[in-house]
């Protein structure tokens, strides 16, 4: 279930797949941890690994699809091995994982444009050994993509664009740089624009790091910077569209490197911890710390579980079936808040060794943070999970299974998701029967019953028109649904992979704690009104408690100790 580099072999994936991935495991194990640490209190760039992935074609094999890949049968889309890589590189530090991340969303418009000479280029500049960059937020306005001050004025054939953007990964260095801006002197949608840019340029003034860290978080500004036809990625209500479906394609990745970072992280503290000494025992003797590491695995496994299905639904997304619009922003806001949660629980336990500059640990309990805030906020996630509650609680909808994905197919699909809207239309199969078939486990049914009390409340107690106008009220209801929904994946997953029963159980042991911690928050928002607080109430439930349970999950936990240590 989680990854260990000594032993990593995925053989569902192809031959040129796993070299790939073994070759990023060997180049991080054989520069060591002395080196990843040095480097990242000393903020050195990371221009050897963008060196490694270039020299290796990692980039230009996982992120150029199949119909720009020149014939190279190697070259395709494909989120599954998308995920193993950017878990690979969590798993060695945000640092790595970021210049990866911001590539995906730097192509995301080009790989959606029609513009052949823009795909052609991109492909040949990844081919190069290049990175990407996505031009879309700026100081004043964050990604706030109504507003610009990126002005494209008219040119000839083309246009010159002037003004600035900023914390924009790799934009420093990207040879593809996918810039949004509007067009002067045309009004609504007409007016946006994405187009290709390249940090060469002369006219491409990169202007500092905004952030004291490895990654090189650009401000940069164009500065009558020429734009050609041929430079033109998208224009009007397509270009609008392009960003928010790159976003979409980007943020998956979030998921899967907060997974990366806290299976590392539990590796380092379950190993010093289960062999430390103190008051005459180890400390992995006393009861509380027994807690807060079965807490975290079971919180660990049910990232990685839902992530996984996921992928599925991902990869099996078409026109008739956008669940995956639902299921992506929870792996993006979910799952990262769930990293933070396993990081600070595994730092509570190893305290001041957690401290220390040789640790993983302590770079990743300084970086883990800005993974939630990363392709939108938490309550921005939220904010648009929430959409999805109506038909996904009261109208399911009869879909045919969907497999597993770890095909060697191209998920073109991604890049032709149409106009970004009708969220609320979307159909989802029926969730109660991932619980209905769980049913005979104890906390499984007790975390059924919660649900149907989010569905009482929601039929019984219904927001009123103010309380729908009232966006802390209704990120507290979405918590709540998300759960659900977080849930049942984490079944679909537990089924197909055949998940022990005690740990699935001790997950939702986890999961009704958690409910009934969403519950009190709702009963206690300024707008709850009487029977909503009764509900909510009544929501509340005490985990079942196993001892037996909690020793075999312990077991599997403590037998981590010193099944992972990094090459010094």
């Amino acid at each position: 279930m989680l990854l260990n580099p000594r032993e990593y072999d995925p053989a569902h994936f192809d031959a040129e797949t796993r070299r790939l991935l073994r070759a990023t495991i060997d180049w991080f194990e054989q520069r060591g941890k002395a080196k990843l640490a040095e480097d990242y209190h000393n903020r050195t760039f990371y221009a050897d690994f963008i060196e490694f992935a270039g020299k290796e074609g990692l980039f230009s094999t996982f992120l150029t699809p199949s119909a720009d890949a020149g014939g190279n049968p190697d070259k395709r889309w494909d989120t599954s091995r998308i995920a193993a890589l950017a878990e690979i590189l969590g798993f060695y530090g945000l640092n790595y994982w970021y210049p990866f991340q911001v590539t995906v969303l730097g192509l995301g418009p080009v790989w959606q444009s029609g513009n052949e000479i823009a795909r052609r280029r991109a492909a040949e500049a990844l081919d190069a050994g290049g990175v990407g960059a996505f031009g879309l937020s700026e100081k004043d306005h964050g990604a706030d993509i109504y507003s610009s001050d990126m002005v494209l004025t008219k040119d000839g054939d083309g246009y010159r664009a002037t003004g600035s953007k900023y914390y924009i990964g790799n934009g420093n260095c990207a040879r593809t740089v996918s810039v949004f801006g509007r067009i002067d002197g045309v009004e609504g949608p007409d007016q946006y624009v994405f187009f290709y840019a390249d940090s060469e340029h002369p006219n491409y003034h990169v202007v500092k790091n905004v952030v004291p860290s490895q990654m090189f978080v650009a401000e940069f500004r164009l500065e009558d910077y020429p734009v050609r036809a041929e430079d033109i990625l998208h224009v009007g209500a397509e270009a609008f569209s392009a960003a928010l479906n790159t976003v979409n394609i980007g943020k998956f990745n979030l998921c899967f490197g907060g997974i990366g970072m806290a299976t590392h992280s539990l590796y380092e503290a379950i190993t010093h911890a289960h062999n430390r000494v103190l008051y005459g025992k180890p400390v992995t003797d006393f009861p509380h710390v027994r807690r807060e590491f079965v807490e975290a695995y079971a919180r660990l496994t049910a990232m990685k579980l839902f992530s996984d299905r996921a992928v599925d639904y991902f990869r099996s997304a078409n026109p008739d079936d956008r669940r995956y619009l639902l299921f992506n922003p929870i792996t993006k806001m979910k799952v990262t808040t769930e990293a933070q949660k396993v990081i600070g629980l595994v730092a509570d336990v190893v305290a001041a060794k957690g401290f220390e500059a040789d640790t993983y640990l302590a770079m990743s309990k300084n970086d883990i943070d800005g993974l939630p805030k990363l392709e939108g906020t938490v309550a921005v996630n939220l904010a648009l999970i929430a959409k999805f509650m109506p038909n996904y609680l009261f109208a399911p909808q009869e879909y045919p299974p969907v497999p597993t994905r770890t095909d060697a197919a191209d998920d073109e699909f991604l890049f032709r998701q149409g106009p970004a809207r009708g969220l609320s239309k979307i159909r989802f199969h029926d969730w109660k029967t991932a619980y209905a078939e769980a049913a005979h486990i104890p906390n499984v049914a007790l975390f059924t019953e919660q649900a149907g009390e989010l569905v009482r409340l929601l039929t019984e107690a219904a927001p009123d028109e103010a309380q729908q106008a009232d966006l802390d009220f209704g990120l507290a209801l979405a918590e709540l649904f998300t759960l659900v929904v977080y849930g049942q994946l984490i079944l679909e997953q537990a089924r197909i992979t055949g998940l022990d029963e005690p740990v699935v159980d001790q997950i939702f042991a986890v999961l009704v704690q958690d409910f009934s911690v969403a519950a009190v928050d709702l009963h206690g928002k300024a707008s709850s009104t009487e029977a909503q607080q009764a509900i909510a109430l009544g929501a509340l439930r005490k985990p079942v408690v196993n001892a037996e349970r909690f020793d075999d999950v312990w077991a599997r936990v403590r037998s981590l100790s010193g099944v992972y240590a990094m090459n010094p």
